[in-house]
């Protein structure tokens, strides 16, 4: 029996997110329904062990929340093609997890009586089962309708993630942030590592792990601002 407030929990996408996503609210006590076949069944078995491999319309009607995590490109046709078949549920959870969409990619499933969700953990994902230690440390741009903004920031805090609210207006300026981070970061280290494998330096990605990631960690701490110290306690 299912404690209180615990959901039947759908993943669309076994790819590097859904699974680990699945992974998570199952640790919050939630019940893993079903999940799609993908590219590497192997990979998201491992991580979900025991979940039945199901077509998204059976992962839809077994779950009352359902976690998009598909490539973007995918996901407006997705969730449009859903509601034209029919498959969307009255009062049902849709989620989704990527950083450049909020809530309005799923209108058609709210249409037809949805309830919209948008929850990025902002974290690179392995597919691995490190990604549920990493969730702990992340925060994760939260957006939906105000009515149901709490239960979003709910199921952030509830993957291990410090929920943000980011306006739907704004979605695209975070996605853009968010690829700019990471594709930079790559860049640069991919970049460094070929110099130094040119010089003859044997493991360049472990010679510059310290570097890279003290240097990321100086950059971040001048970037967030200092908290201001506390007036003296004058005792009254």
């Amino acid at each position: 029996m299912q404690r209180e407030g615990r959901l039947g929990v759908g993943i669309v996408g076994a790819g590097r997110v859904g699974p680990v996503i699945g992974a998570a609210l199952a640790g919050a006590g939630h019940q893993i329904t079903g999940i799609t076949s993908g590219a590497d069944d192997d990979r998201a078995g491992a991580i979900l062990p025991g979940v039945p491999v199901l077509t998204t319309p059976e992962v839809l009607r077994r779950s009352e929340l359902v976690v998009l995590a598909v490539p973007r490109e995918e996901l407006p046709g997705l969730v449009a093609g859903l509601a034209q078949a029919g498959h969307w549920q009255m009062g049902q959870l849709v989620l989704h997890t990527d950083a450049a969409f909020g809530i309005e990619v799923l209108r058609p499933a709210a249409e037809r009586g949805a309830i919209p969700l948008a929850v990025h953990p902002a974290m690179a994902f392995t597919g691995t089962s490190i990604d549920l230690r990493q969730l702990a440390a992340t925060y994760a741009a939260v957006s939906a309708p105000a009515p149901v903004l709490p239960i979003a920031q709910a199921l952030a805090v509830e993957l291990g993630c410090e929920p943000v609210v980011v306006a739907e207006e704004d979605r695209a300026s975070y996605a853009e942030a968010i690829e700019t981070a990471s594709a930079f970061s790559r860049q640069i280290v991919h970049q460094a590592t070929g110099i130094l494998r040119g010089i003859g330096v044997e493991n360049p990605g472990g010679f510059l792990s310290s570097l890279v990631r003290s240097t990321v960690d100086q950059a971040l701490a001048e970037a967030s601002p200092a908290i201001p110290d506390l007036p003296p306690d004058d005792g009254a």
